[in-house]
């Protein structure tokens, strides 16, 4: 496919302002007819979606729209729906600013939260008045009566304090009571309010934070609204053709090639049952700006919620990697009550719905490459070494290894490696070590690995397969069995025979290599291994 060459796009890169974008001509994927269908269908709304995923452009979006700004949706499809462009009173609360729950710190920061649109009403705040509740009631009553019209809240990242105070139960209880005496008076003042709309990563729990806001419409998993945050594919591929087409000369790629390297690297998403592919729209258009195919969402950091629950959970991440069933109330639920870290790793983006089967299951797994990588390098320092660097550094040793074809020497390295890991009591067993190589691998990017790969014959531990040749790994604890039983397993259970056929990019047979490995558990490394081609 040929693309004529044109000027590229201003990608909003860091940019959650509407006005800013449309007014400084900066590329919008436009998600106004949805806009329009939200606040002409229900009052109150709830939208949960991960991080860096659009929420604060549309939460900005409305916010425009009710102040009646009609020429920033120039061009767009809200220009033909809307006809009145009336005026409606907004406030806008972004609870992302909470960083610190000390008390102090957090009535400061709520204090100017409020003191901003207090302000702006003519209302004289008390800093030392924290009756949240209250202030908002006073706000909501005074844009009321100032301008004649019913108001608008928004509430932006409503459950950042939330997670800030996760793991600690009695932080967690206080900051809940703080949230509900906030958000306590929007269903009481229905009669004086247009419309309500809060965004946020995870589900709230409807009894700790919103017990008497019980009439929100929750549209994170509804089918109508799939793609009101995010990129879908299909506007990827009909608006961003000249952008594609830079990044596949920069990178050497055909058009098609680009393509599906954007789709393995940022697609996946899908949020109900009948979504459409979604892309990450952070990574999406850094990638797109940049030329590159980096993994961007990753870079910006790992939630701390993230690292609690990979300690709390000893989360084994191998059936992420190829997809496992799930009903709905095990991953749409509520964070803060949670008995395991499927929700709120759903909820936060780093698994997704890759498809649906019927009694209400679902497939969750990884949506793309860059959440695999990144949530494998982010477990890495659970199951190994805290030294990233240290990490980092093995890992290149052991690509390097396997690229010249030095078995021995990748296996030197893997023991060298494992004999730093600290010991510990509670994983001393097979799936522990086999964690650990299964990171190990999955980590080696240029590679296509697979764990518990299925034949005809039963499943094998591990393949790394590499452009010219396949390496297929049996394990075996020490009193399990030997590195000869492991080699033996592969020839009885014919795990290579699928891989007889592989071809390499000249057109040769790939070479097929039998790894048979046993674990020392008295060292916590590996022990013998044995290498046989053929």
């Amino acid at each position: 496919m040929y693309i004529v060459a044109m000027a590229l796009k201003r990608f909003p890169i860091g940019v959650q302002d509407f006005a800013r974008i449309r007014e400084d001509g900066m590329y919008y994927v436009d998600k106004t007819d949805l806009v329009y269908k939200l606040t002409h269908t229900d009052l109150y709304y709830f939208l949960s979606r991960p991080r860096r995923f659009g929420k604060s452009l549309l939460v900005s979006t409305l916010q425009c729209y009710f102040e009646g700004r009609k020429d920033l949706f120039t061009g767009l499809a809200m220009e033909k729906l809307e006809t009145e462009w009336k005026k409606y009173p907004v406030i806008r609360l972004d609870m992302s600013r909470i960083k610190d729950l000390d008390d102090e710190i957090f009535a400061a920061n709520m204090d100017s939260i409020l003191g901003v649109v207090e302000k702006k009403y003519g209302i004289k705040h008390d800093r030392n008045n924290r009756a949240w509740g209250a202030r908002l009631t006073n706000l909501i009553y005074a844009a009321n009566e100032q301008t004649g019209e019913p108001v608008v809240v928004l509430v932006d990242e409503y459950d950042a304090p939330v997670l800030e105070a996760m793991g600690d139960t009695e932080l967690l209880k206080k900051i809940r009571t703080r949230m509900r005496d906030l958000y306590s008076p929007l269903k009481a003042l229905g009669g004086i309010l247009r419309f309500v709309f809060l965004t946020g990563i995870s589900k709230f729990s409807q009894l700790s934070i919103f017990s008497e806001l019980n009439n929100l419409k929750v549209i994170t998993m509804n089918d109508d609204y799939a793609a009101i945050c995010g990129i879908t594919k299909e506007e990827v591929l009909t608006q961003m053709q000249p952008e594609i087409q830079a990044l596949a000369d920069k990178n050497g790629l055909t058009y098609d090639g680009a393509c599906e390297a954007l789709k393995r690297q940022y697609d996946g998403y899908h949020f109900c049952k009948n979504s459409p592919d979604v892309f990450n729209p952070f990574s999406l258009i850094n990638s797109l700006s940049d030329g590159e195919l980096a993994n961007y969402w990753f870079a910006t950091g790992t939630p701390t919620i993230l690292t609690r629950l990979m300690r709390k959970y000893k989360v084994d991440p191998t059936p992420f990697d190829t997809g496992f069933e799930a009903t709905l109330d095990m991953f749409d639920a509520p964070t803060e009550t949670a008995k395991n870290p499927i929700p709120m790793l759903y909820q936060s983006g780093y698994l997704t719905i890759k498809s649906t089967k019927a009694g209400n299951r679902y497939l969750l797994g990884f949506p793309n490459d860059e959440v695999r990588l990144g949530f494998l390098k982010a477990l890495m320092p659970y199951y190994a070494m805290d030294d990233v660097v240290d990490n980092d550094s093995f890992l290149l040793r052991f690509v390097d290894a396997l690229e010249e074809k030095e078995i021995e020497k990748a296996l030197a390295h893997i023991r060298a490696f494992m004999s730093g890991i600290p010991y510990n009591a509670e994983r001393k067993d097979e799936n522990h070590y086999k964690t650990v190589l299964f990171l190990i691998f999955k980590l080696c990017t240029p590679y296509v690995v697979r764990t518990e790969e299925c034949s005809a014959a039963g499943r094998s531990d591990a393949v790394v397969e590499t452009a010219d040749a396949v390496y297929m790994f049996e394990f075996k604890l020490d009193k399990n069995g030997t590195a000869d039983d492991a080699l033996k397993q592969i020839d009885e259970k014919g795990y290579l025979i699928p891989y007889s056929v592989t071809m390499a990019k000249d057109g040769s047979p790939k070479k097929l290599f039998k790894i048979g490995v046993s674990f020392d558990a008295e060292k916590r490394t590996i022990g013998e291994w044995k290498v046989v081609e053929g």
